[in-house]
Parts: structure tokens; C-alpha cells; sequence
């Protein structure tokens, strides 16, 4: 009998999370934990748990893993890791420790598999973080990510549901990963835009992050499965509307013709069926709206901040050389959660 041909690039990343819909109905089953030192826990939908063990030291714990996004071992290695560090940054803490999380067929050659933790190995190194160690599976399919450890002060931490009216949303990565690699998977041609997409996705958010502790940041998330709507909608809650300039969101070039040509990801259509209801959109086209559901890997961060505090905090963050932007603003709530226009 013909063995099957191990596929190392099946279509992941974020994509293949699971929806926000299917994820909630089983987490509002679960049983409260009360700990007065647990001070960010899973009920919040935050990027990470913060674990109080001083009056100026906490913990920030996280993982992340997915199957392959590129063809690239090397690549996607780097890329889960960054996508798992981010986590961490969203919270606006700092990296100390990551283990390896590894599915990895026993047919397939483990060469790849070293270009794989080689990748991911670079990436928390520059993180200024120390790789210590991981666990391994057989697996019919390649995943891999990290388990990391970070720390913050108590009183300094980033939870994505303390944005305020008057504030102003920054974005520091264009949107559109999901779609170029869709686009290049099936055989488009990407080129420029998915040569974007590798940069944004292996970037550090650390960079980000360190630009934006300096200024009066009041929420942040960052923007990974869900989308950009859908982490939004959860940083507004049922408290807060947002306003969302459509001329202002960044996005990869050649996003727009590749939802034309329907290049666009299931994991983007369960996020409208998701938050869809919420989003009221005001003479945007099709493609937009398939570029603000669409699922990121390794994006960026989505930072709620004083409305003083933003242009000087935009202006650091184009240094970084990624397409970053001021794109929306916070009010009182309104009739839906979101309006892009």
C-alpha cells in the first residue's frame, strides 16, 4: 500500500484556532477560580493570566501553538514563537522564560524539525528570553509554539477592557496576513504582499510594546484569530463604542483584489457570524470588511491610549517600519459596538 504524502503547509496559523463562538460556550461552563493574588484570569477573554507573587512583582503566563501558515520551516518557526511572545506584550510585560510545544510526524524528516526550533529558538533569544526545554508528541500533522513566562509590575499591567471614552485605537501591523497566505497557498501570486506578511509576522510585538509603556495606555490586546473586530469587540465589552476610520486601517497592498477573487478563510467567516451583529459598516466595501474579520497570526498590538499621548506615540511606532495607524477613537456606547466608516 502507497504511504500518504506527509503535507508540511496545510493552511494554519490563527486560522486554525477555534471559533470565538464554539471557544465561549465551553469557558462559561467552567468553574470560577477565586484567588486574590490571580489578578488577570481567562474570564476577561485577555491575552494572558497575571499572577500576583509580590507588591511589585507578578507573573505572566501564556502558550501558543498552531500547525504551519508557510512552506518555510525555518519561517514558521520563527513565526509561531513570535506569535506565542506576543502574548506576553499585549500585557505590556517582559519575556524570561519559553518551552517548546512540538506535534511532529515520526516520517517526516527531523531536519525540518531542527529548522523549525532553530527559528523559534532565534526569536526568543532576541525576546531576551531563555528557551528551557519543551515536550514533544507524534502527531499525524505539525504544530508547534511556546509555552512563556513573563513578569510585570502589579500595578503596570495592560488588560484589554480598561480603554475610556475619549480615547484613541493605534495599530501597530498591517491587517491581511490570513488573506495572503491564502492567496499564496493556493497558488496566486504574492510576491511583495506576502513578503510583507513574513515581516510582520515574524516582528517582534516587544518593540511595540516598550514604545507604548512610556505613554498613558488604558487597554491593549493583541490582534491574532479572532480578527481585528472581534479582539475589539472584546476590548469594548457592553461599555464602550468604537469609531473606526476606514481610511486610516493598515493593510497589506493587494488584500483587496485577493477578496475579490474570494482568497479569504473560514476562520474569517466565523468571526462575522461571531461579532457581525456588532459592527454596523458605513459605505465600506466588501473587501474591508473581509480585511477587519480576517484572522491575523503574530499581529499586532491594538492599544486604547489618551488621545494626547497618540501622535507622539504614532510617530515612534512608524519607526519600527511596519504599516502602523490612528485608527478609531472610543465614545459612549452606542446602539452597536462598532462603526466603521
Amino acid at each position: 500500500m502507497k504511504q500518504e504524502e506527509i503535507v508540511f503547509c496545510k493552511g494554519g496559523g490563527c486560522t486554525a484556532k477555534l471559533g470565538p463562538g464554539a471557544l465561549a460556550k465551553v469557558l462559561d461552563k467552567l468553574p470560577k477560580t477565586y484567588d486574590p493574588n490571580l489578578l488577570i484570569g481567562y474570564e476577561g477573554a485577555d491575552d494572558a493570566a497575571v499572577y500576583k507573587l509580590t507588591d511589585d512583582l507578578a507573573m505572566v503566563q501564556t502558550l501558543d501553538f498552531f500547525p504551519p501558515m508557510v512552506e518555510d520551516p525555518y519561517i514558521f518557526g520563527q513565526i509561531a514563537a513570535a506569535n506565542a511572545l506576543s502574548d506576553i506584550y499585549a500585557m505590556g510585560g517582559d519575556v524570561k522564560t519559553a518551552l517548546n510545544i512540538v506535534c511532529f510526524p515520526e516520517a517526516m524528516d527531523l531536519n525540518i524539525l531542527g529548522k523549525i526550533l532553530l527559528g523559534g529558538s532565534e526569536k526568543v533569544k532576541e525576546a531576551g528570553g531563555v528557551l528551557a526545554g519543551g515536550h514533544s508528541i507524534a502527531d499525524a500533522d505539525v504544530k508547534y509554539g511556546l509555552s512563556v513566562t513573563g513578569t510585570i509590575h502589579p500595578d503596570k499591567v495592560f488588560a484589554n477592557s480598561g480603554c475610556r471614552e475619549g480615547d484613541v485605537l493605534l495599530l501597530t501591523k498591517p491587517l491581511g496576513v490570513g488573506i495572503v497566505c491564502t492567496a499564496s497557498r493556493v497558488g496566486e501570486k504574492t510576491g511583495a504582499a506576502m513578503d510583507l506578511a513574513v515581516k510582520s509576522m515574524t516582528s517582534l510585538n516587544r518593540y511595540a510594546s516598550e514604545i507604548v509603556r512610556k505613554y498613558r495606555v488604558h487597554g491593549c490586546t493583541d490582534v491574532t484569530g479572532f480578527g481585528f473586530l472581534g479582539h475589539l469587540c472584546e476590548m469594548l465589552g457592553d461599555s464602550y463604542t468604537a469609531l473606526i476610520h476606514k481610511d486610516r486601517i493598515p493593510f497589506i497592498p493587494g488584500c483587496e483584489a485577493y477578496v475579490e477573487e474570494f482568497y479569504i478563510t473560514a476562520a474569517g467567516q466565523r468571526n462575522r457570524n461571531h461579532v457581525g451583529a456588532k459592527v454596523e459598516f458605513v459605505d465600506c466595501s466588501f473587501a474591508l470588511e473581509e480585511i477587519l474579520y480576517d484572522p491575523q497570526t503574530s499581529g499586532g498590538l491594538l492599544v486604547s491610549m489618551e488621545r494626547q499621548d497618540a501622535d507622539r506615540a504614532l510617530e515612534e511606532l512608524r519607526g519600527l517600519g511596519l504599516p502602523c495607524g490612528m485608527v478609531g477613537e472610543i465614545q459612549a456606547r452606542g446602539e452597536k459596538a462598532v462603526v466603521v466608516s
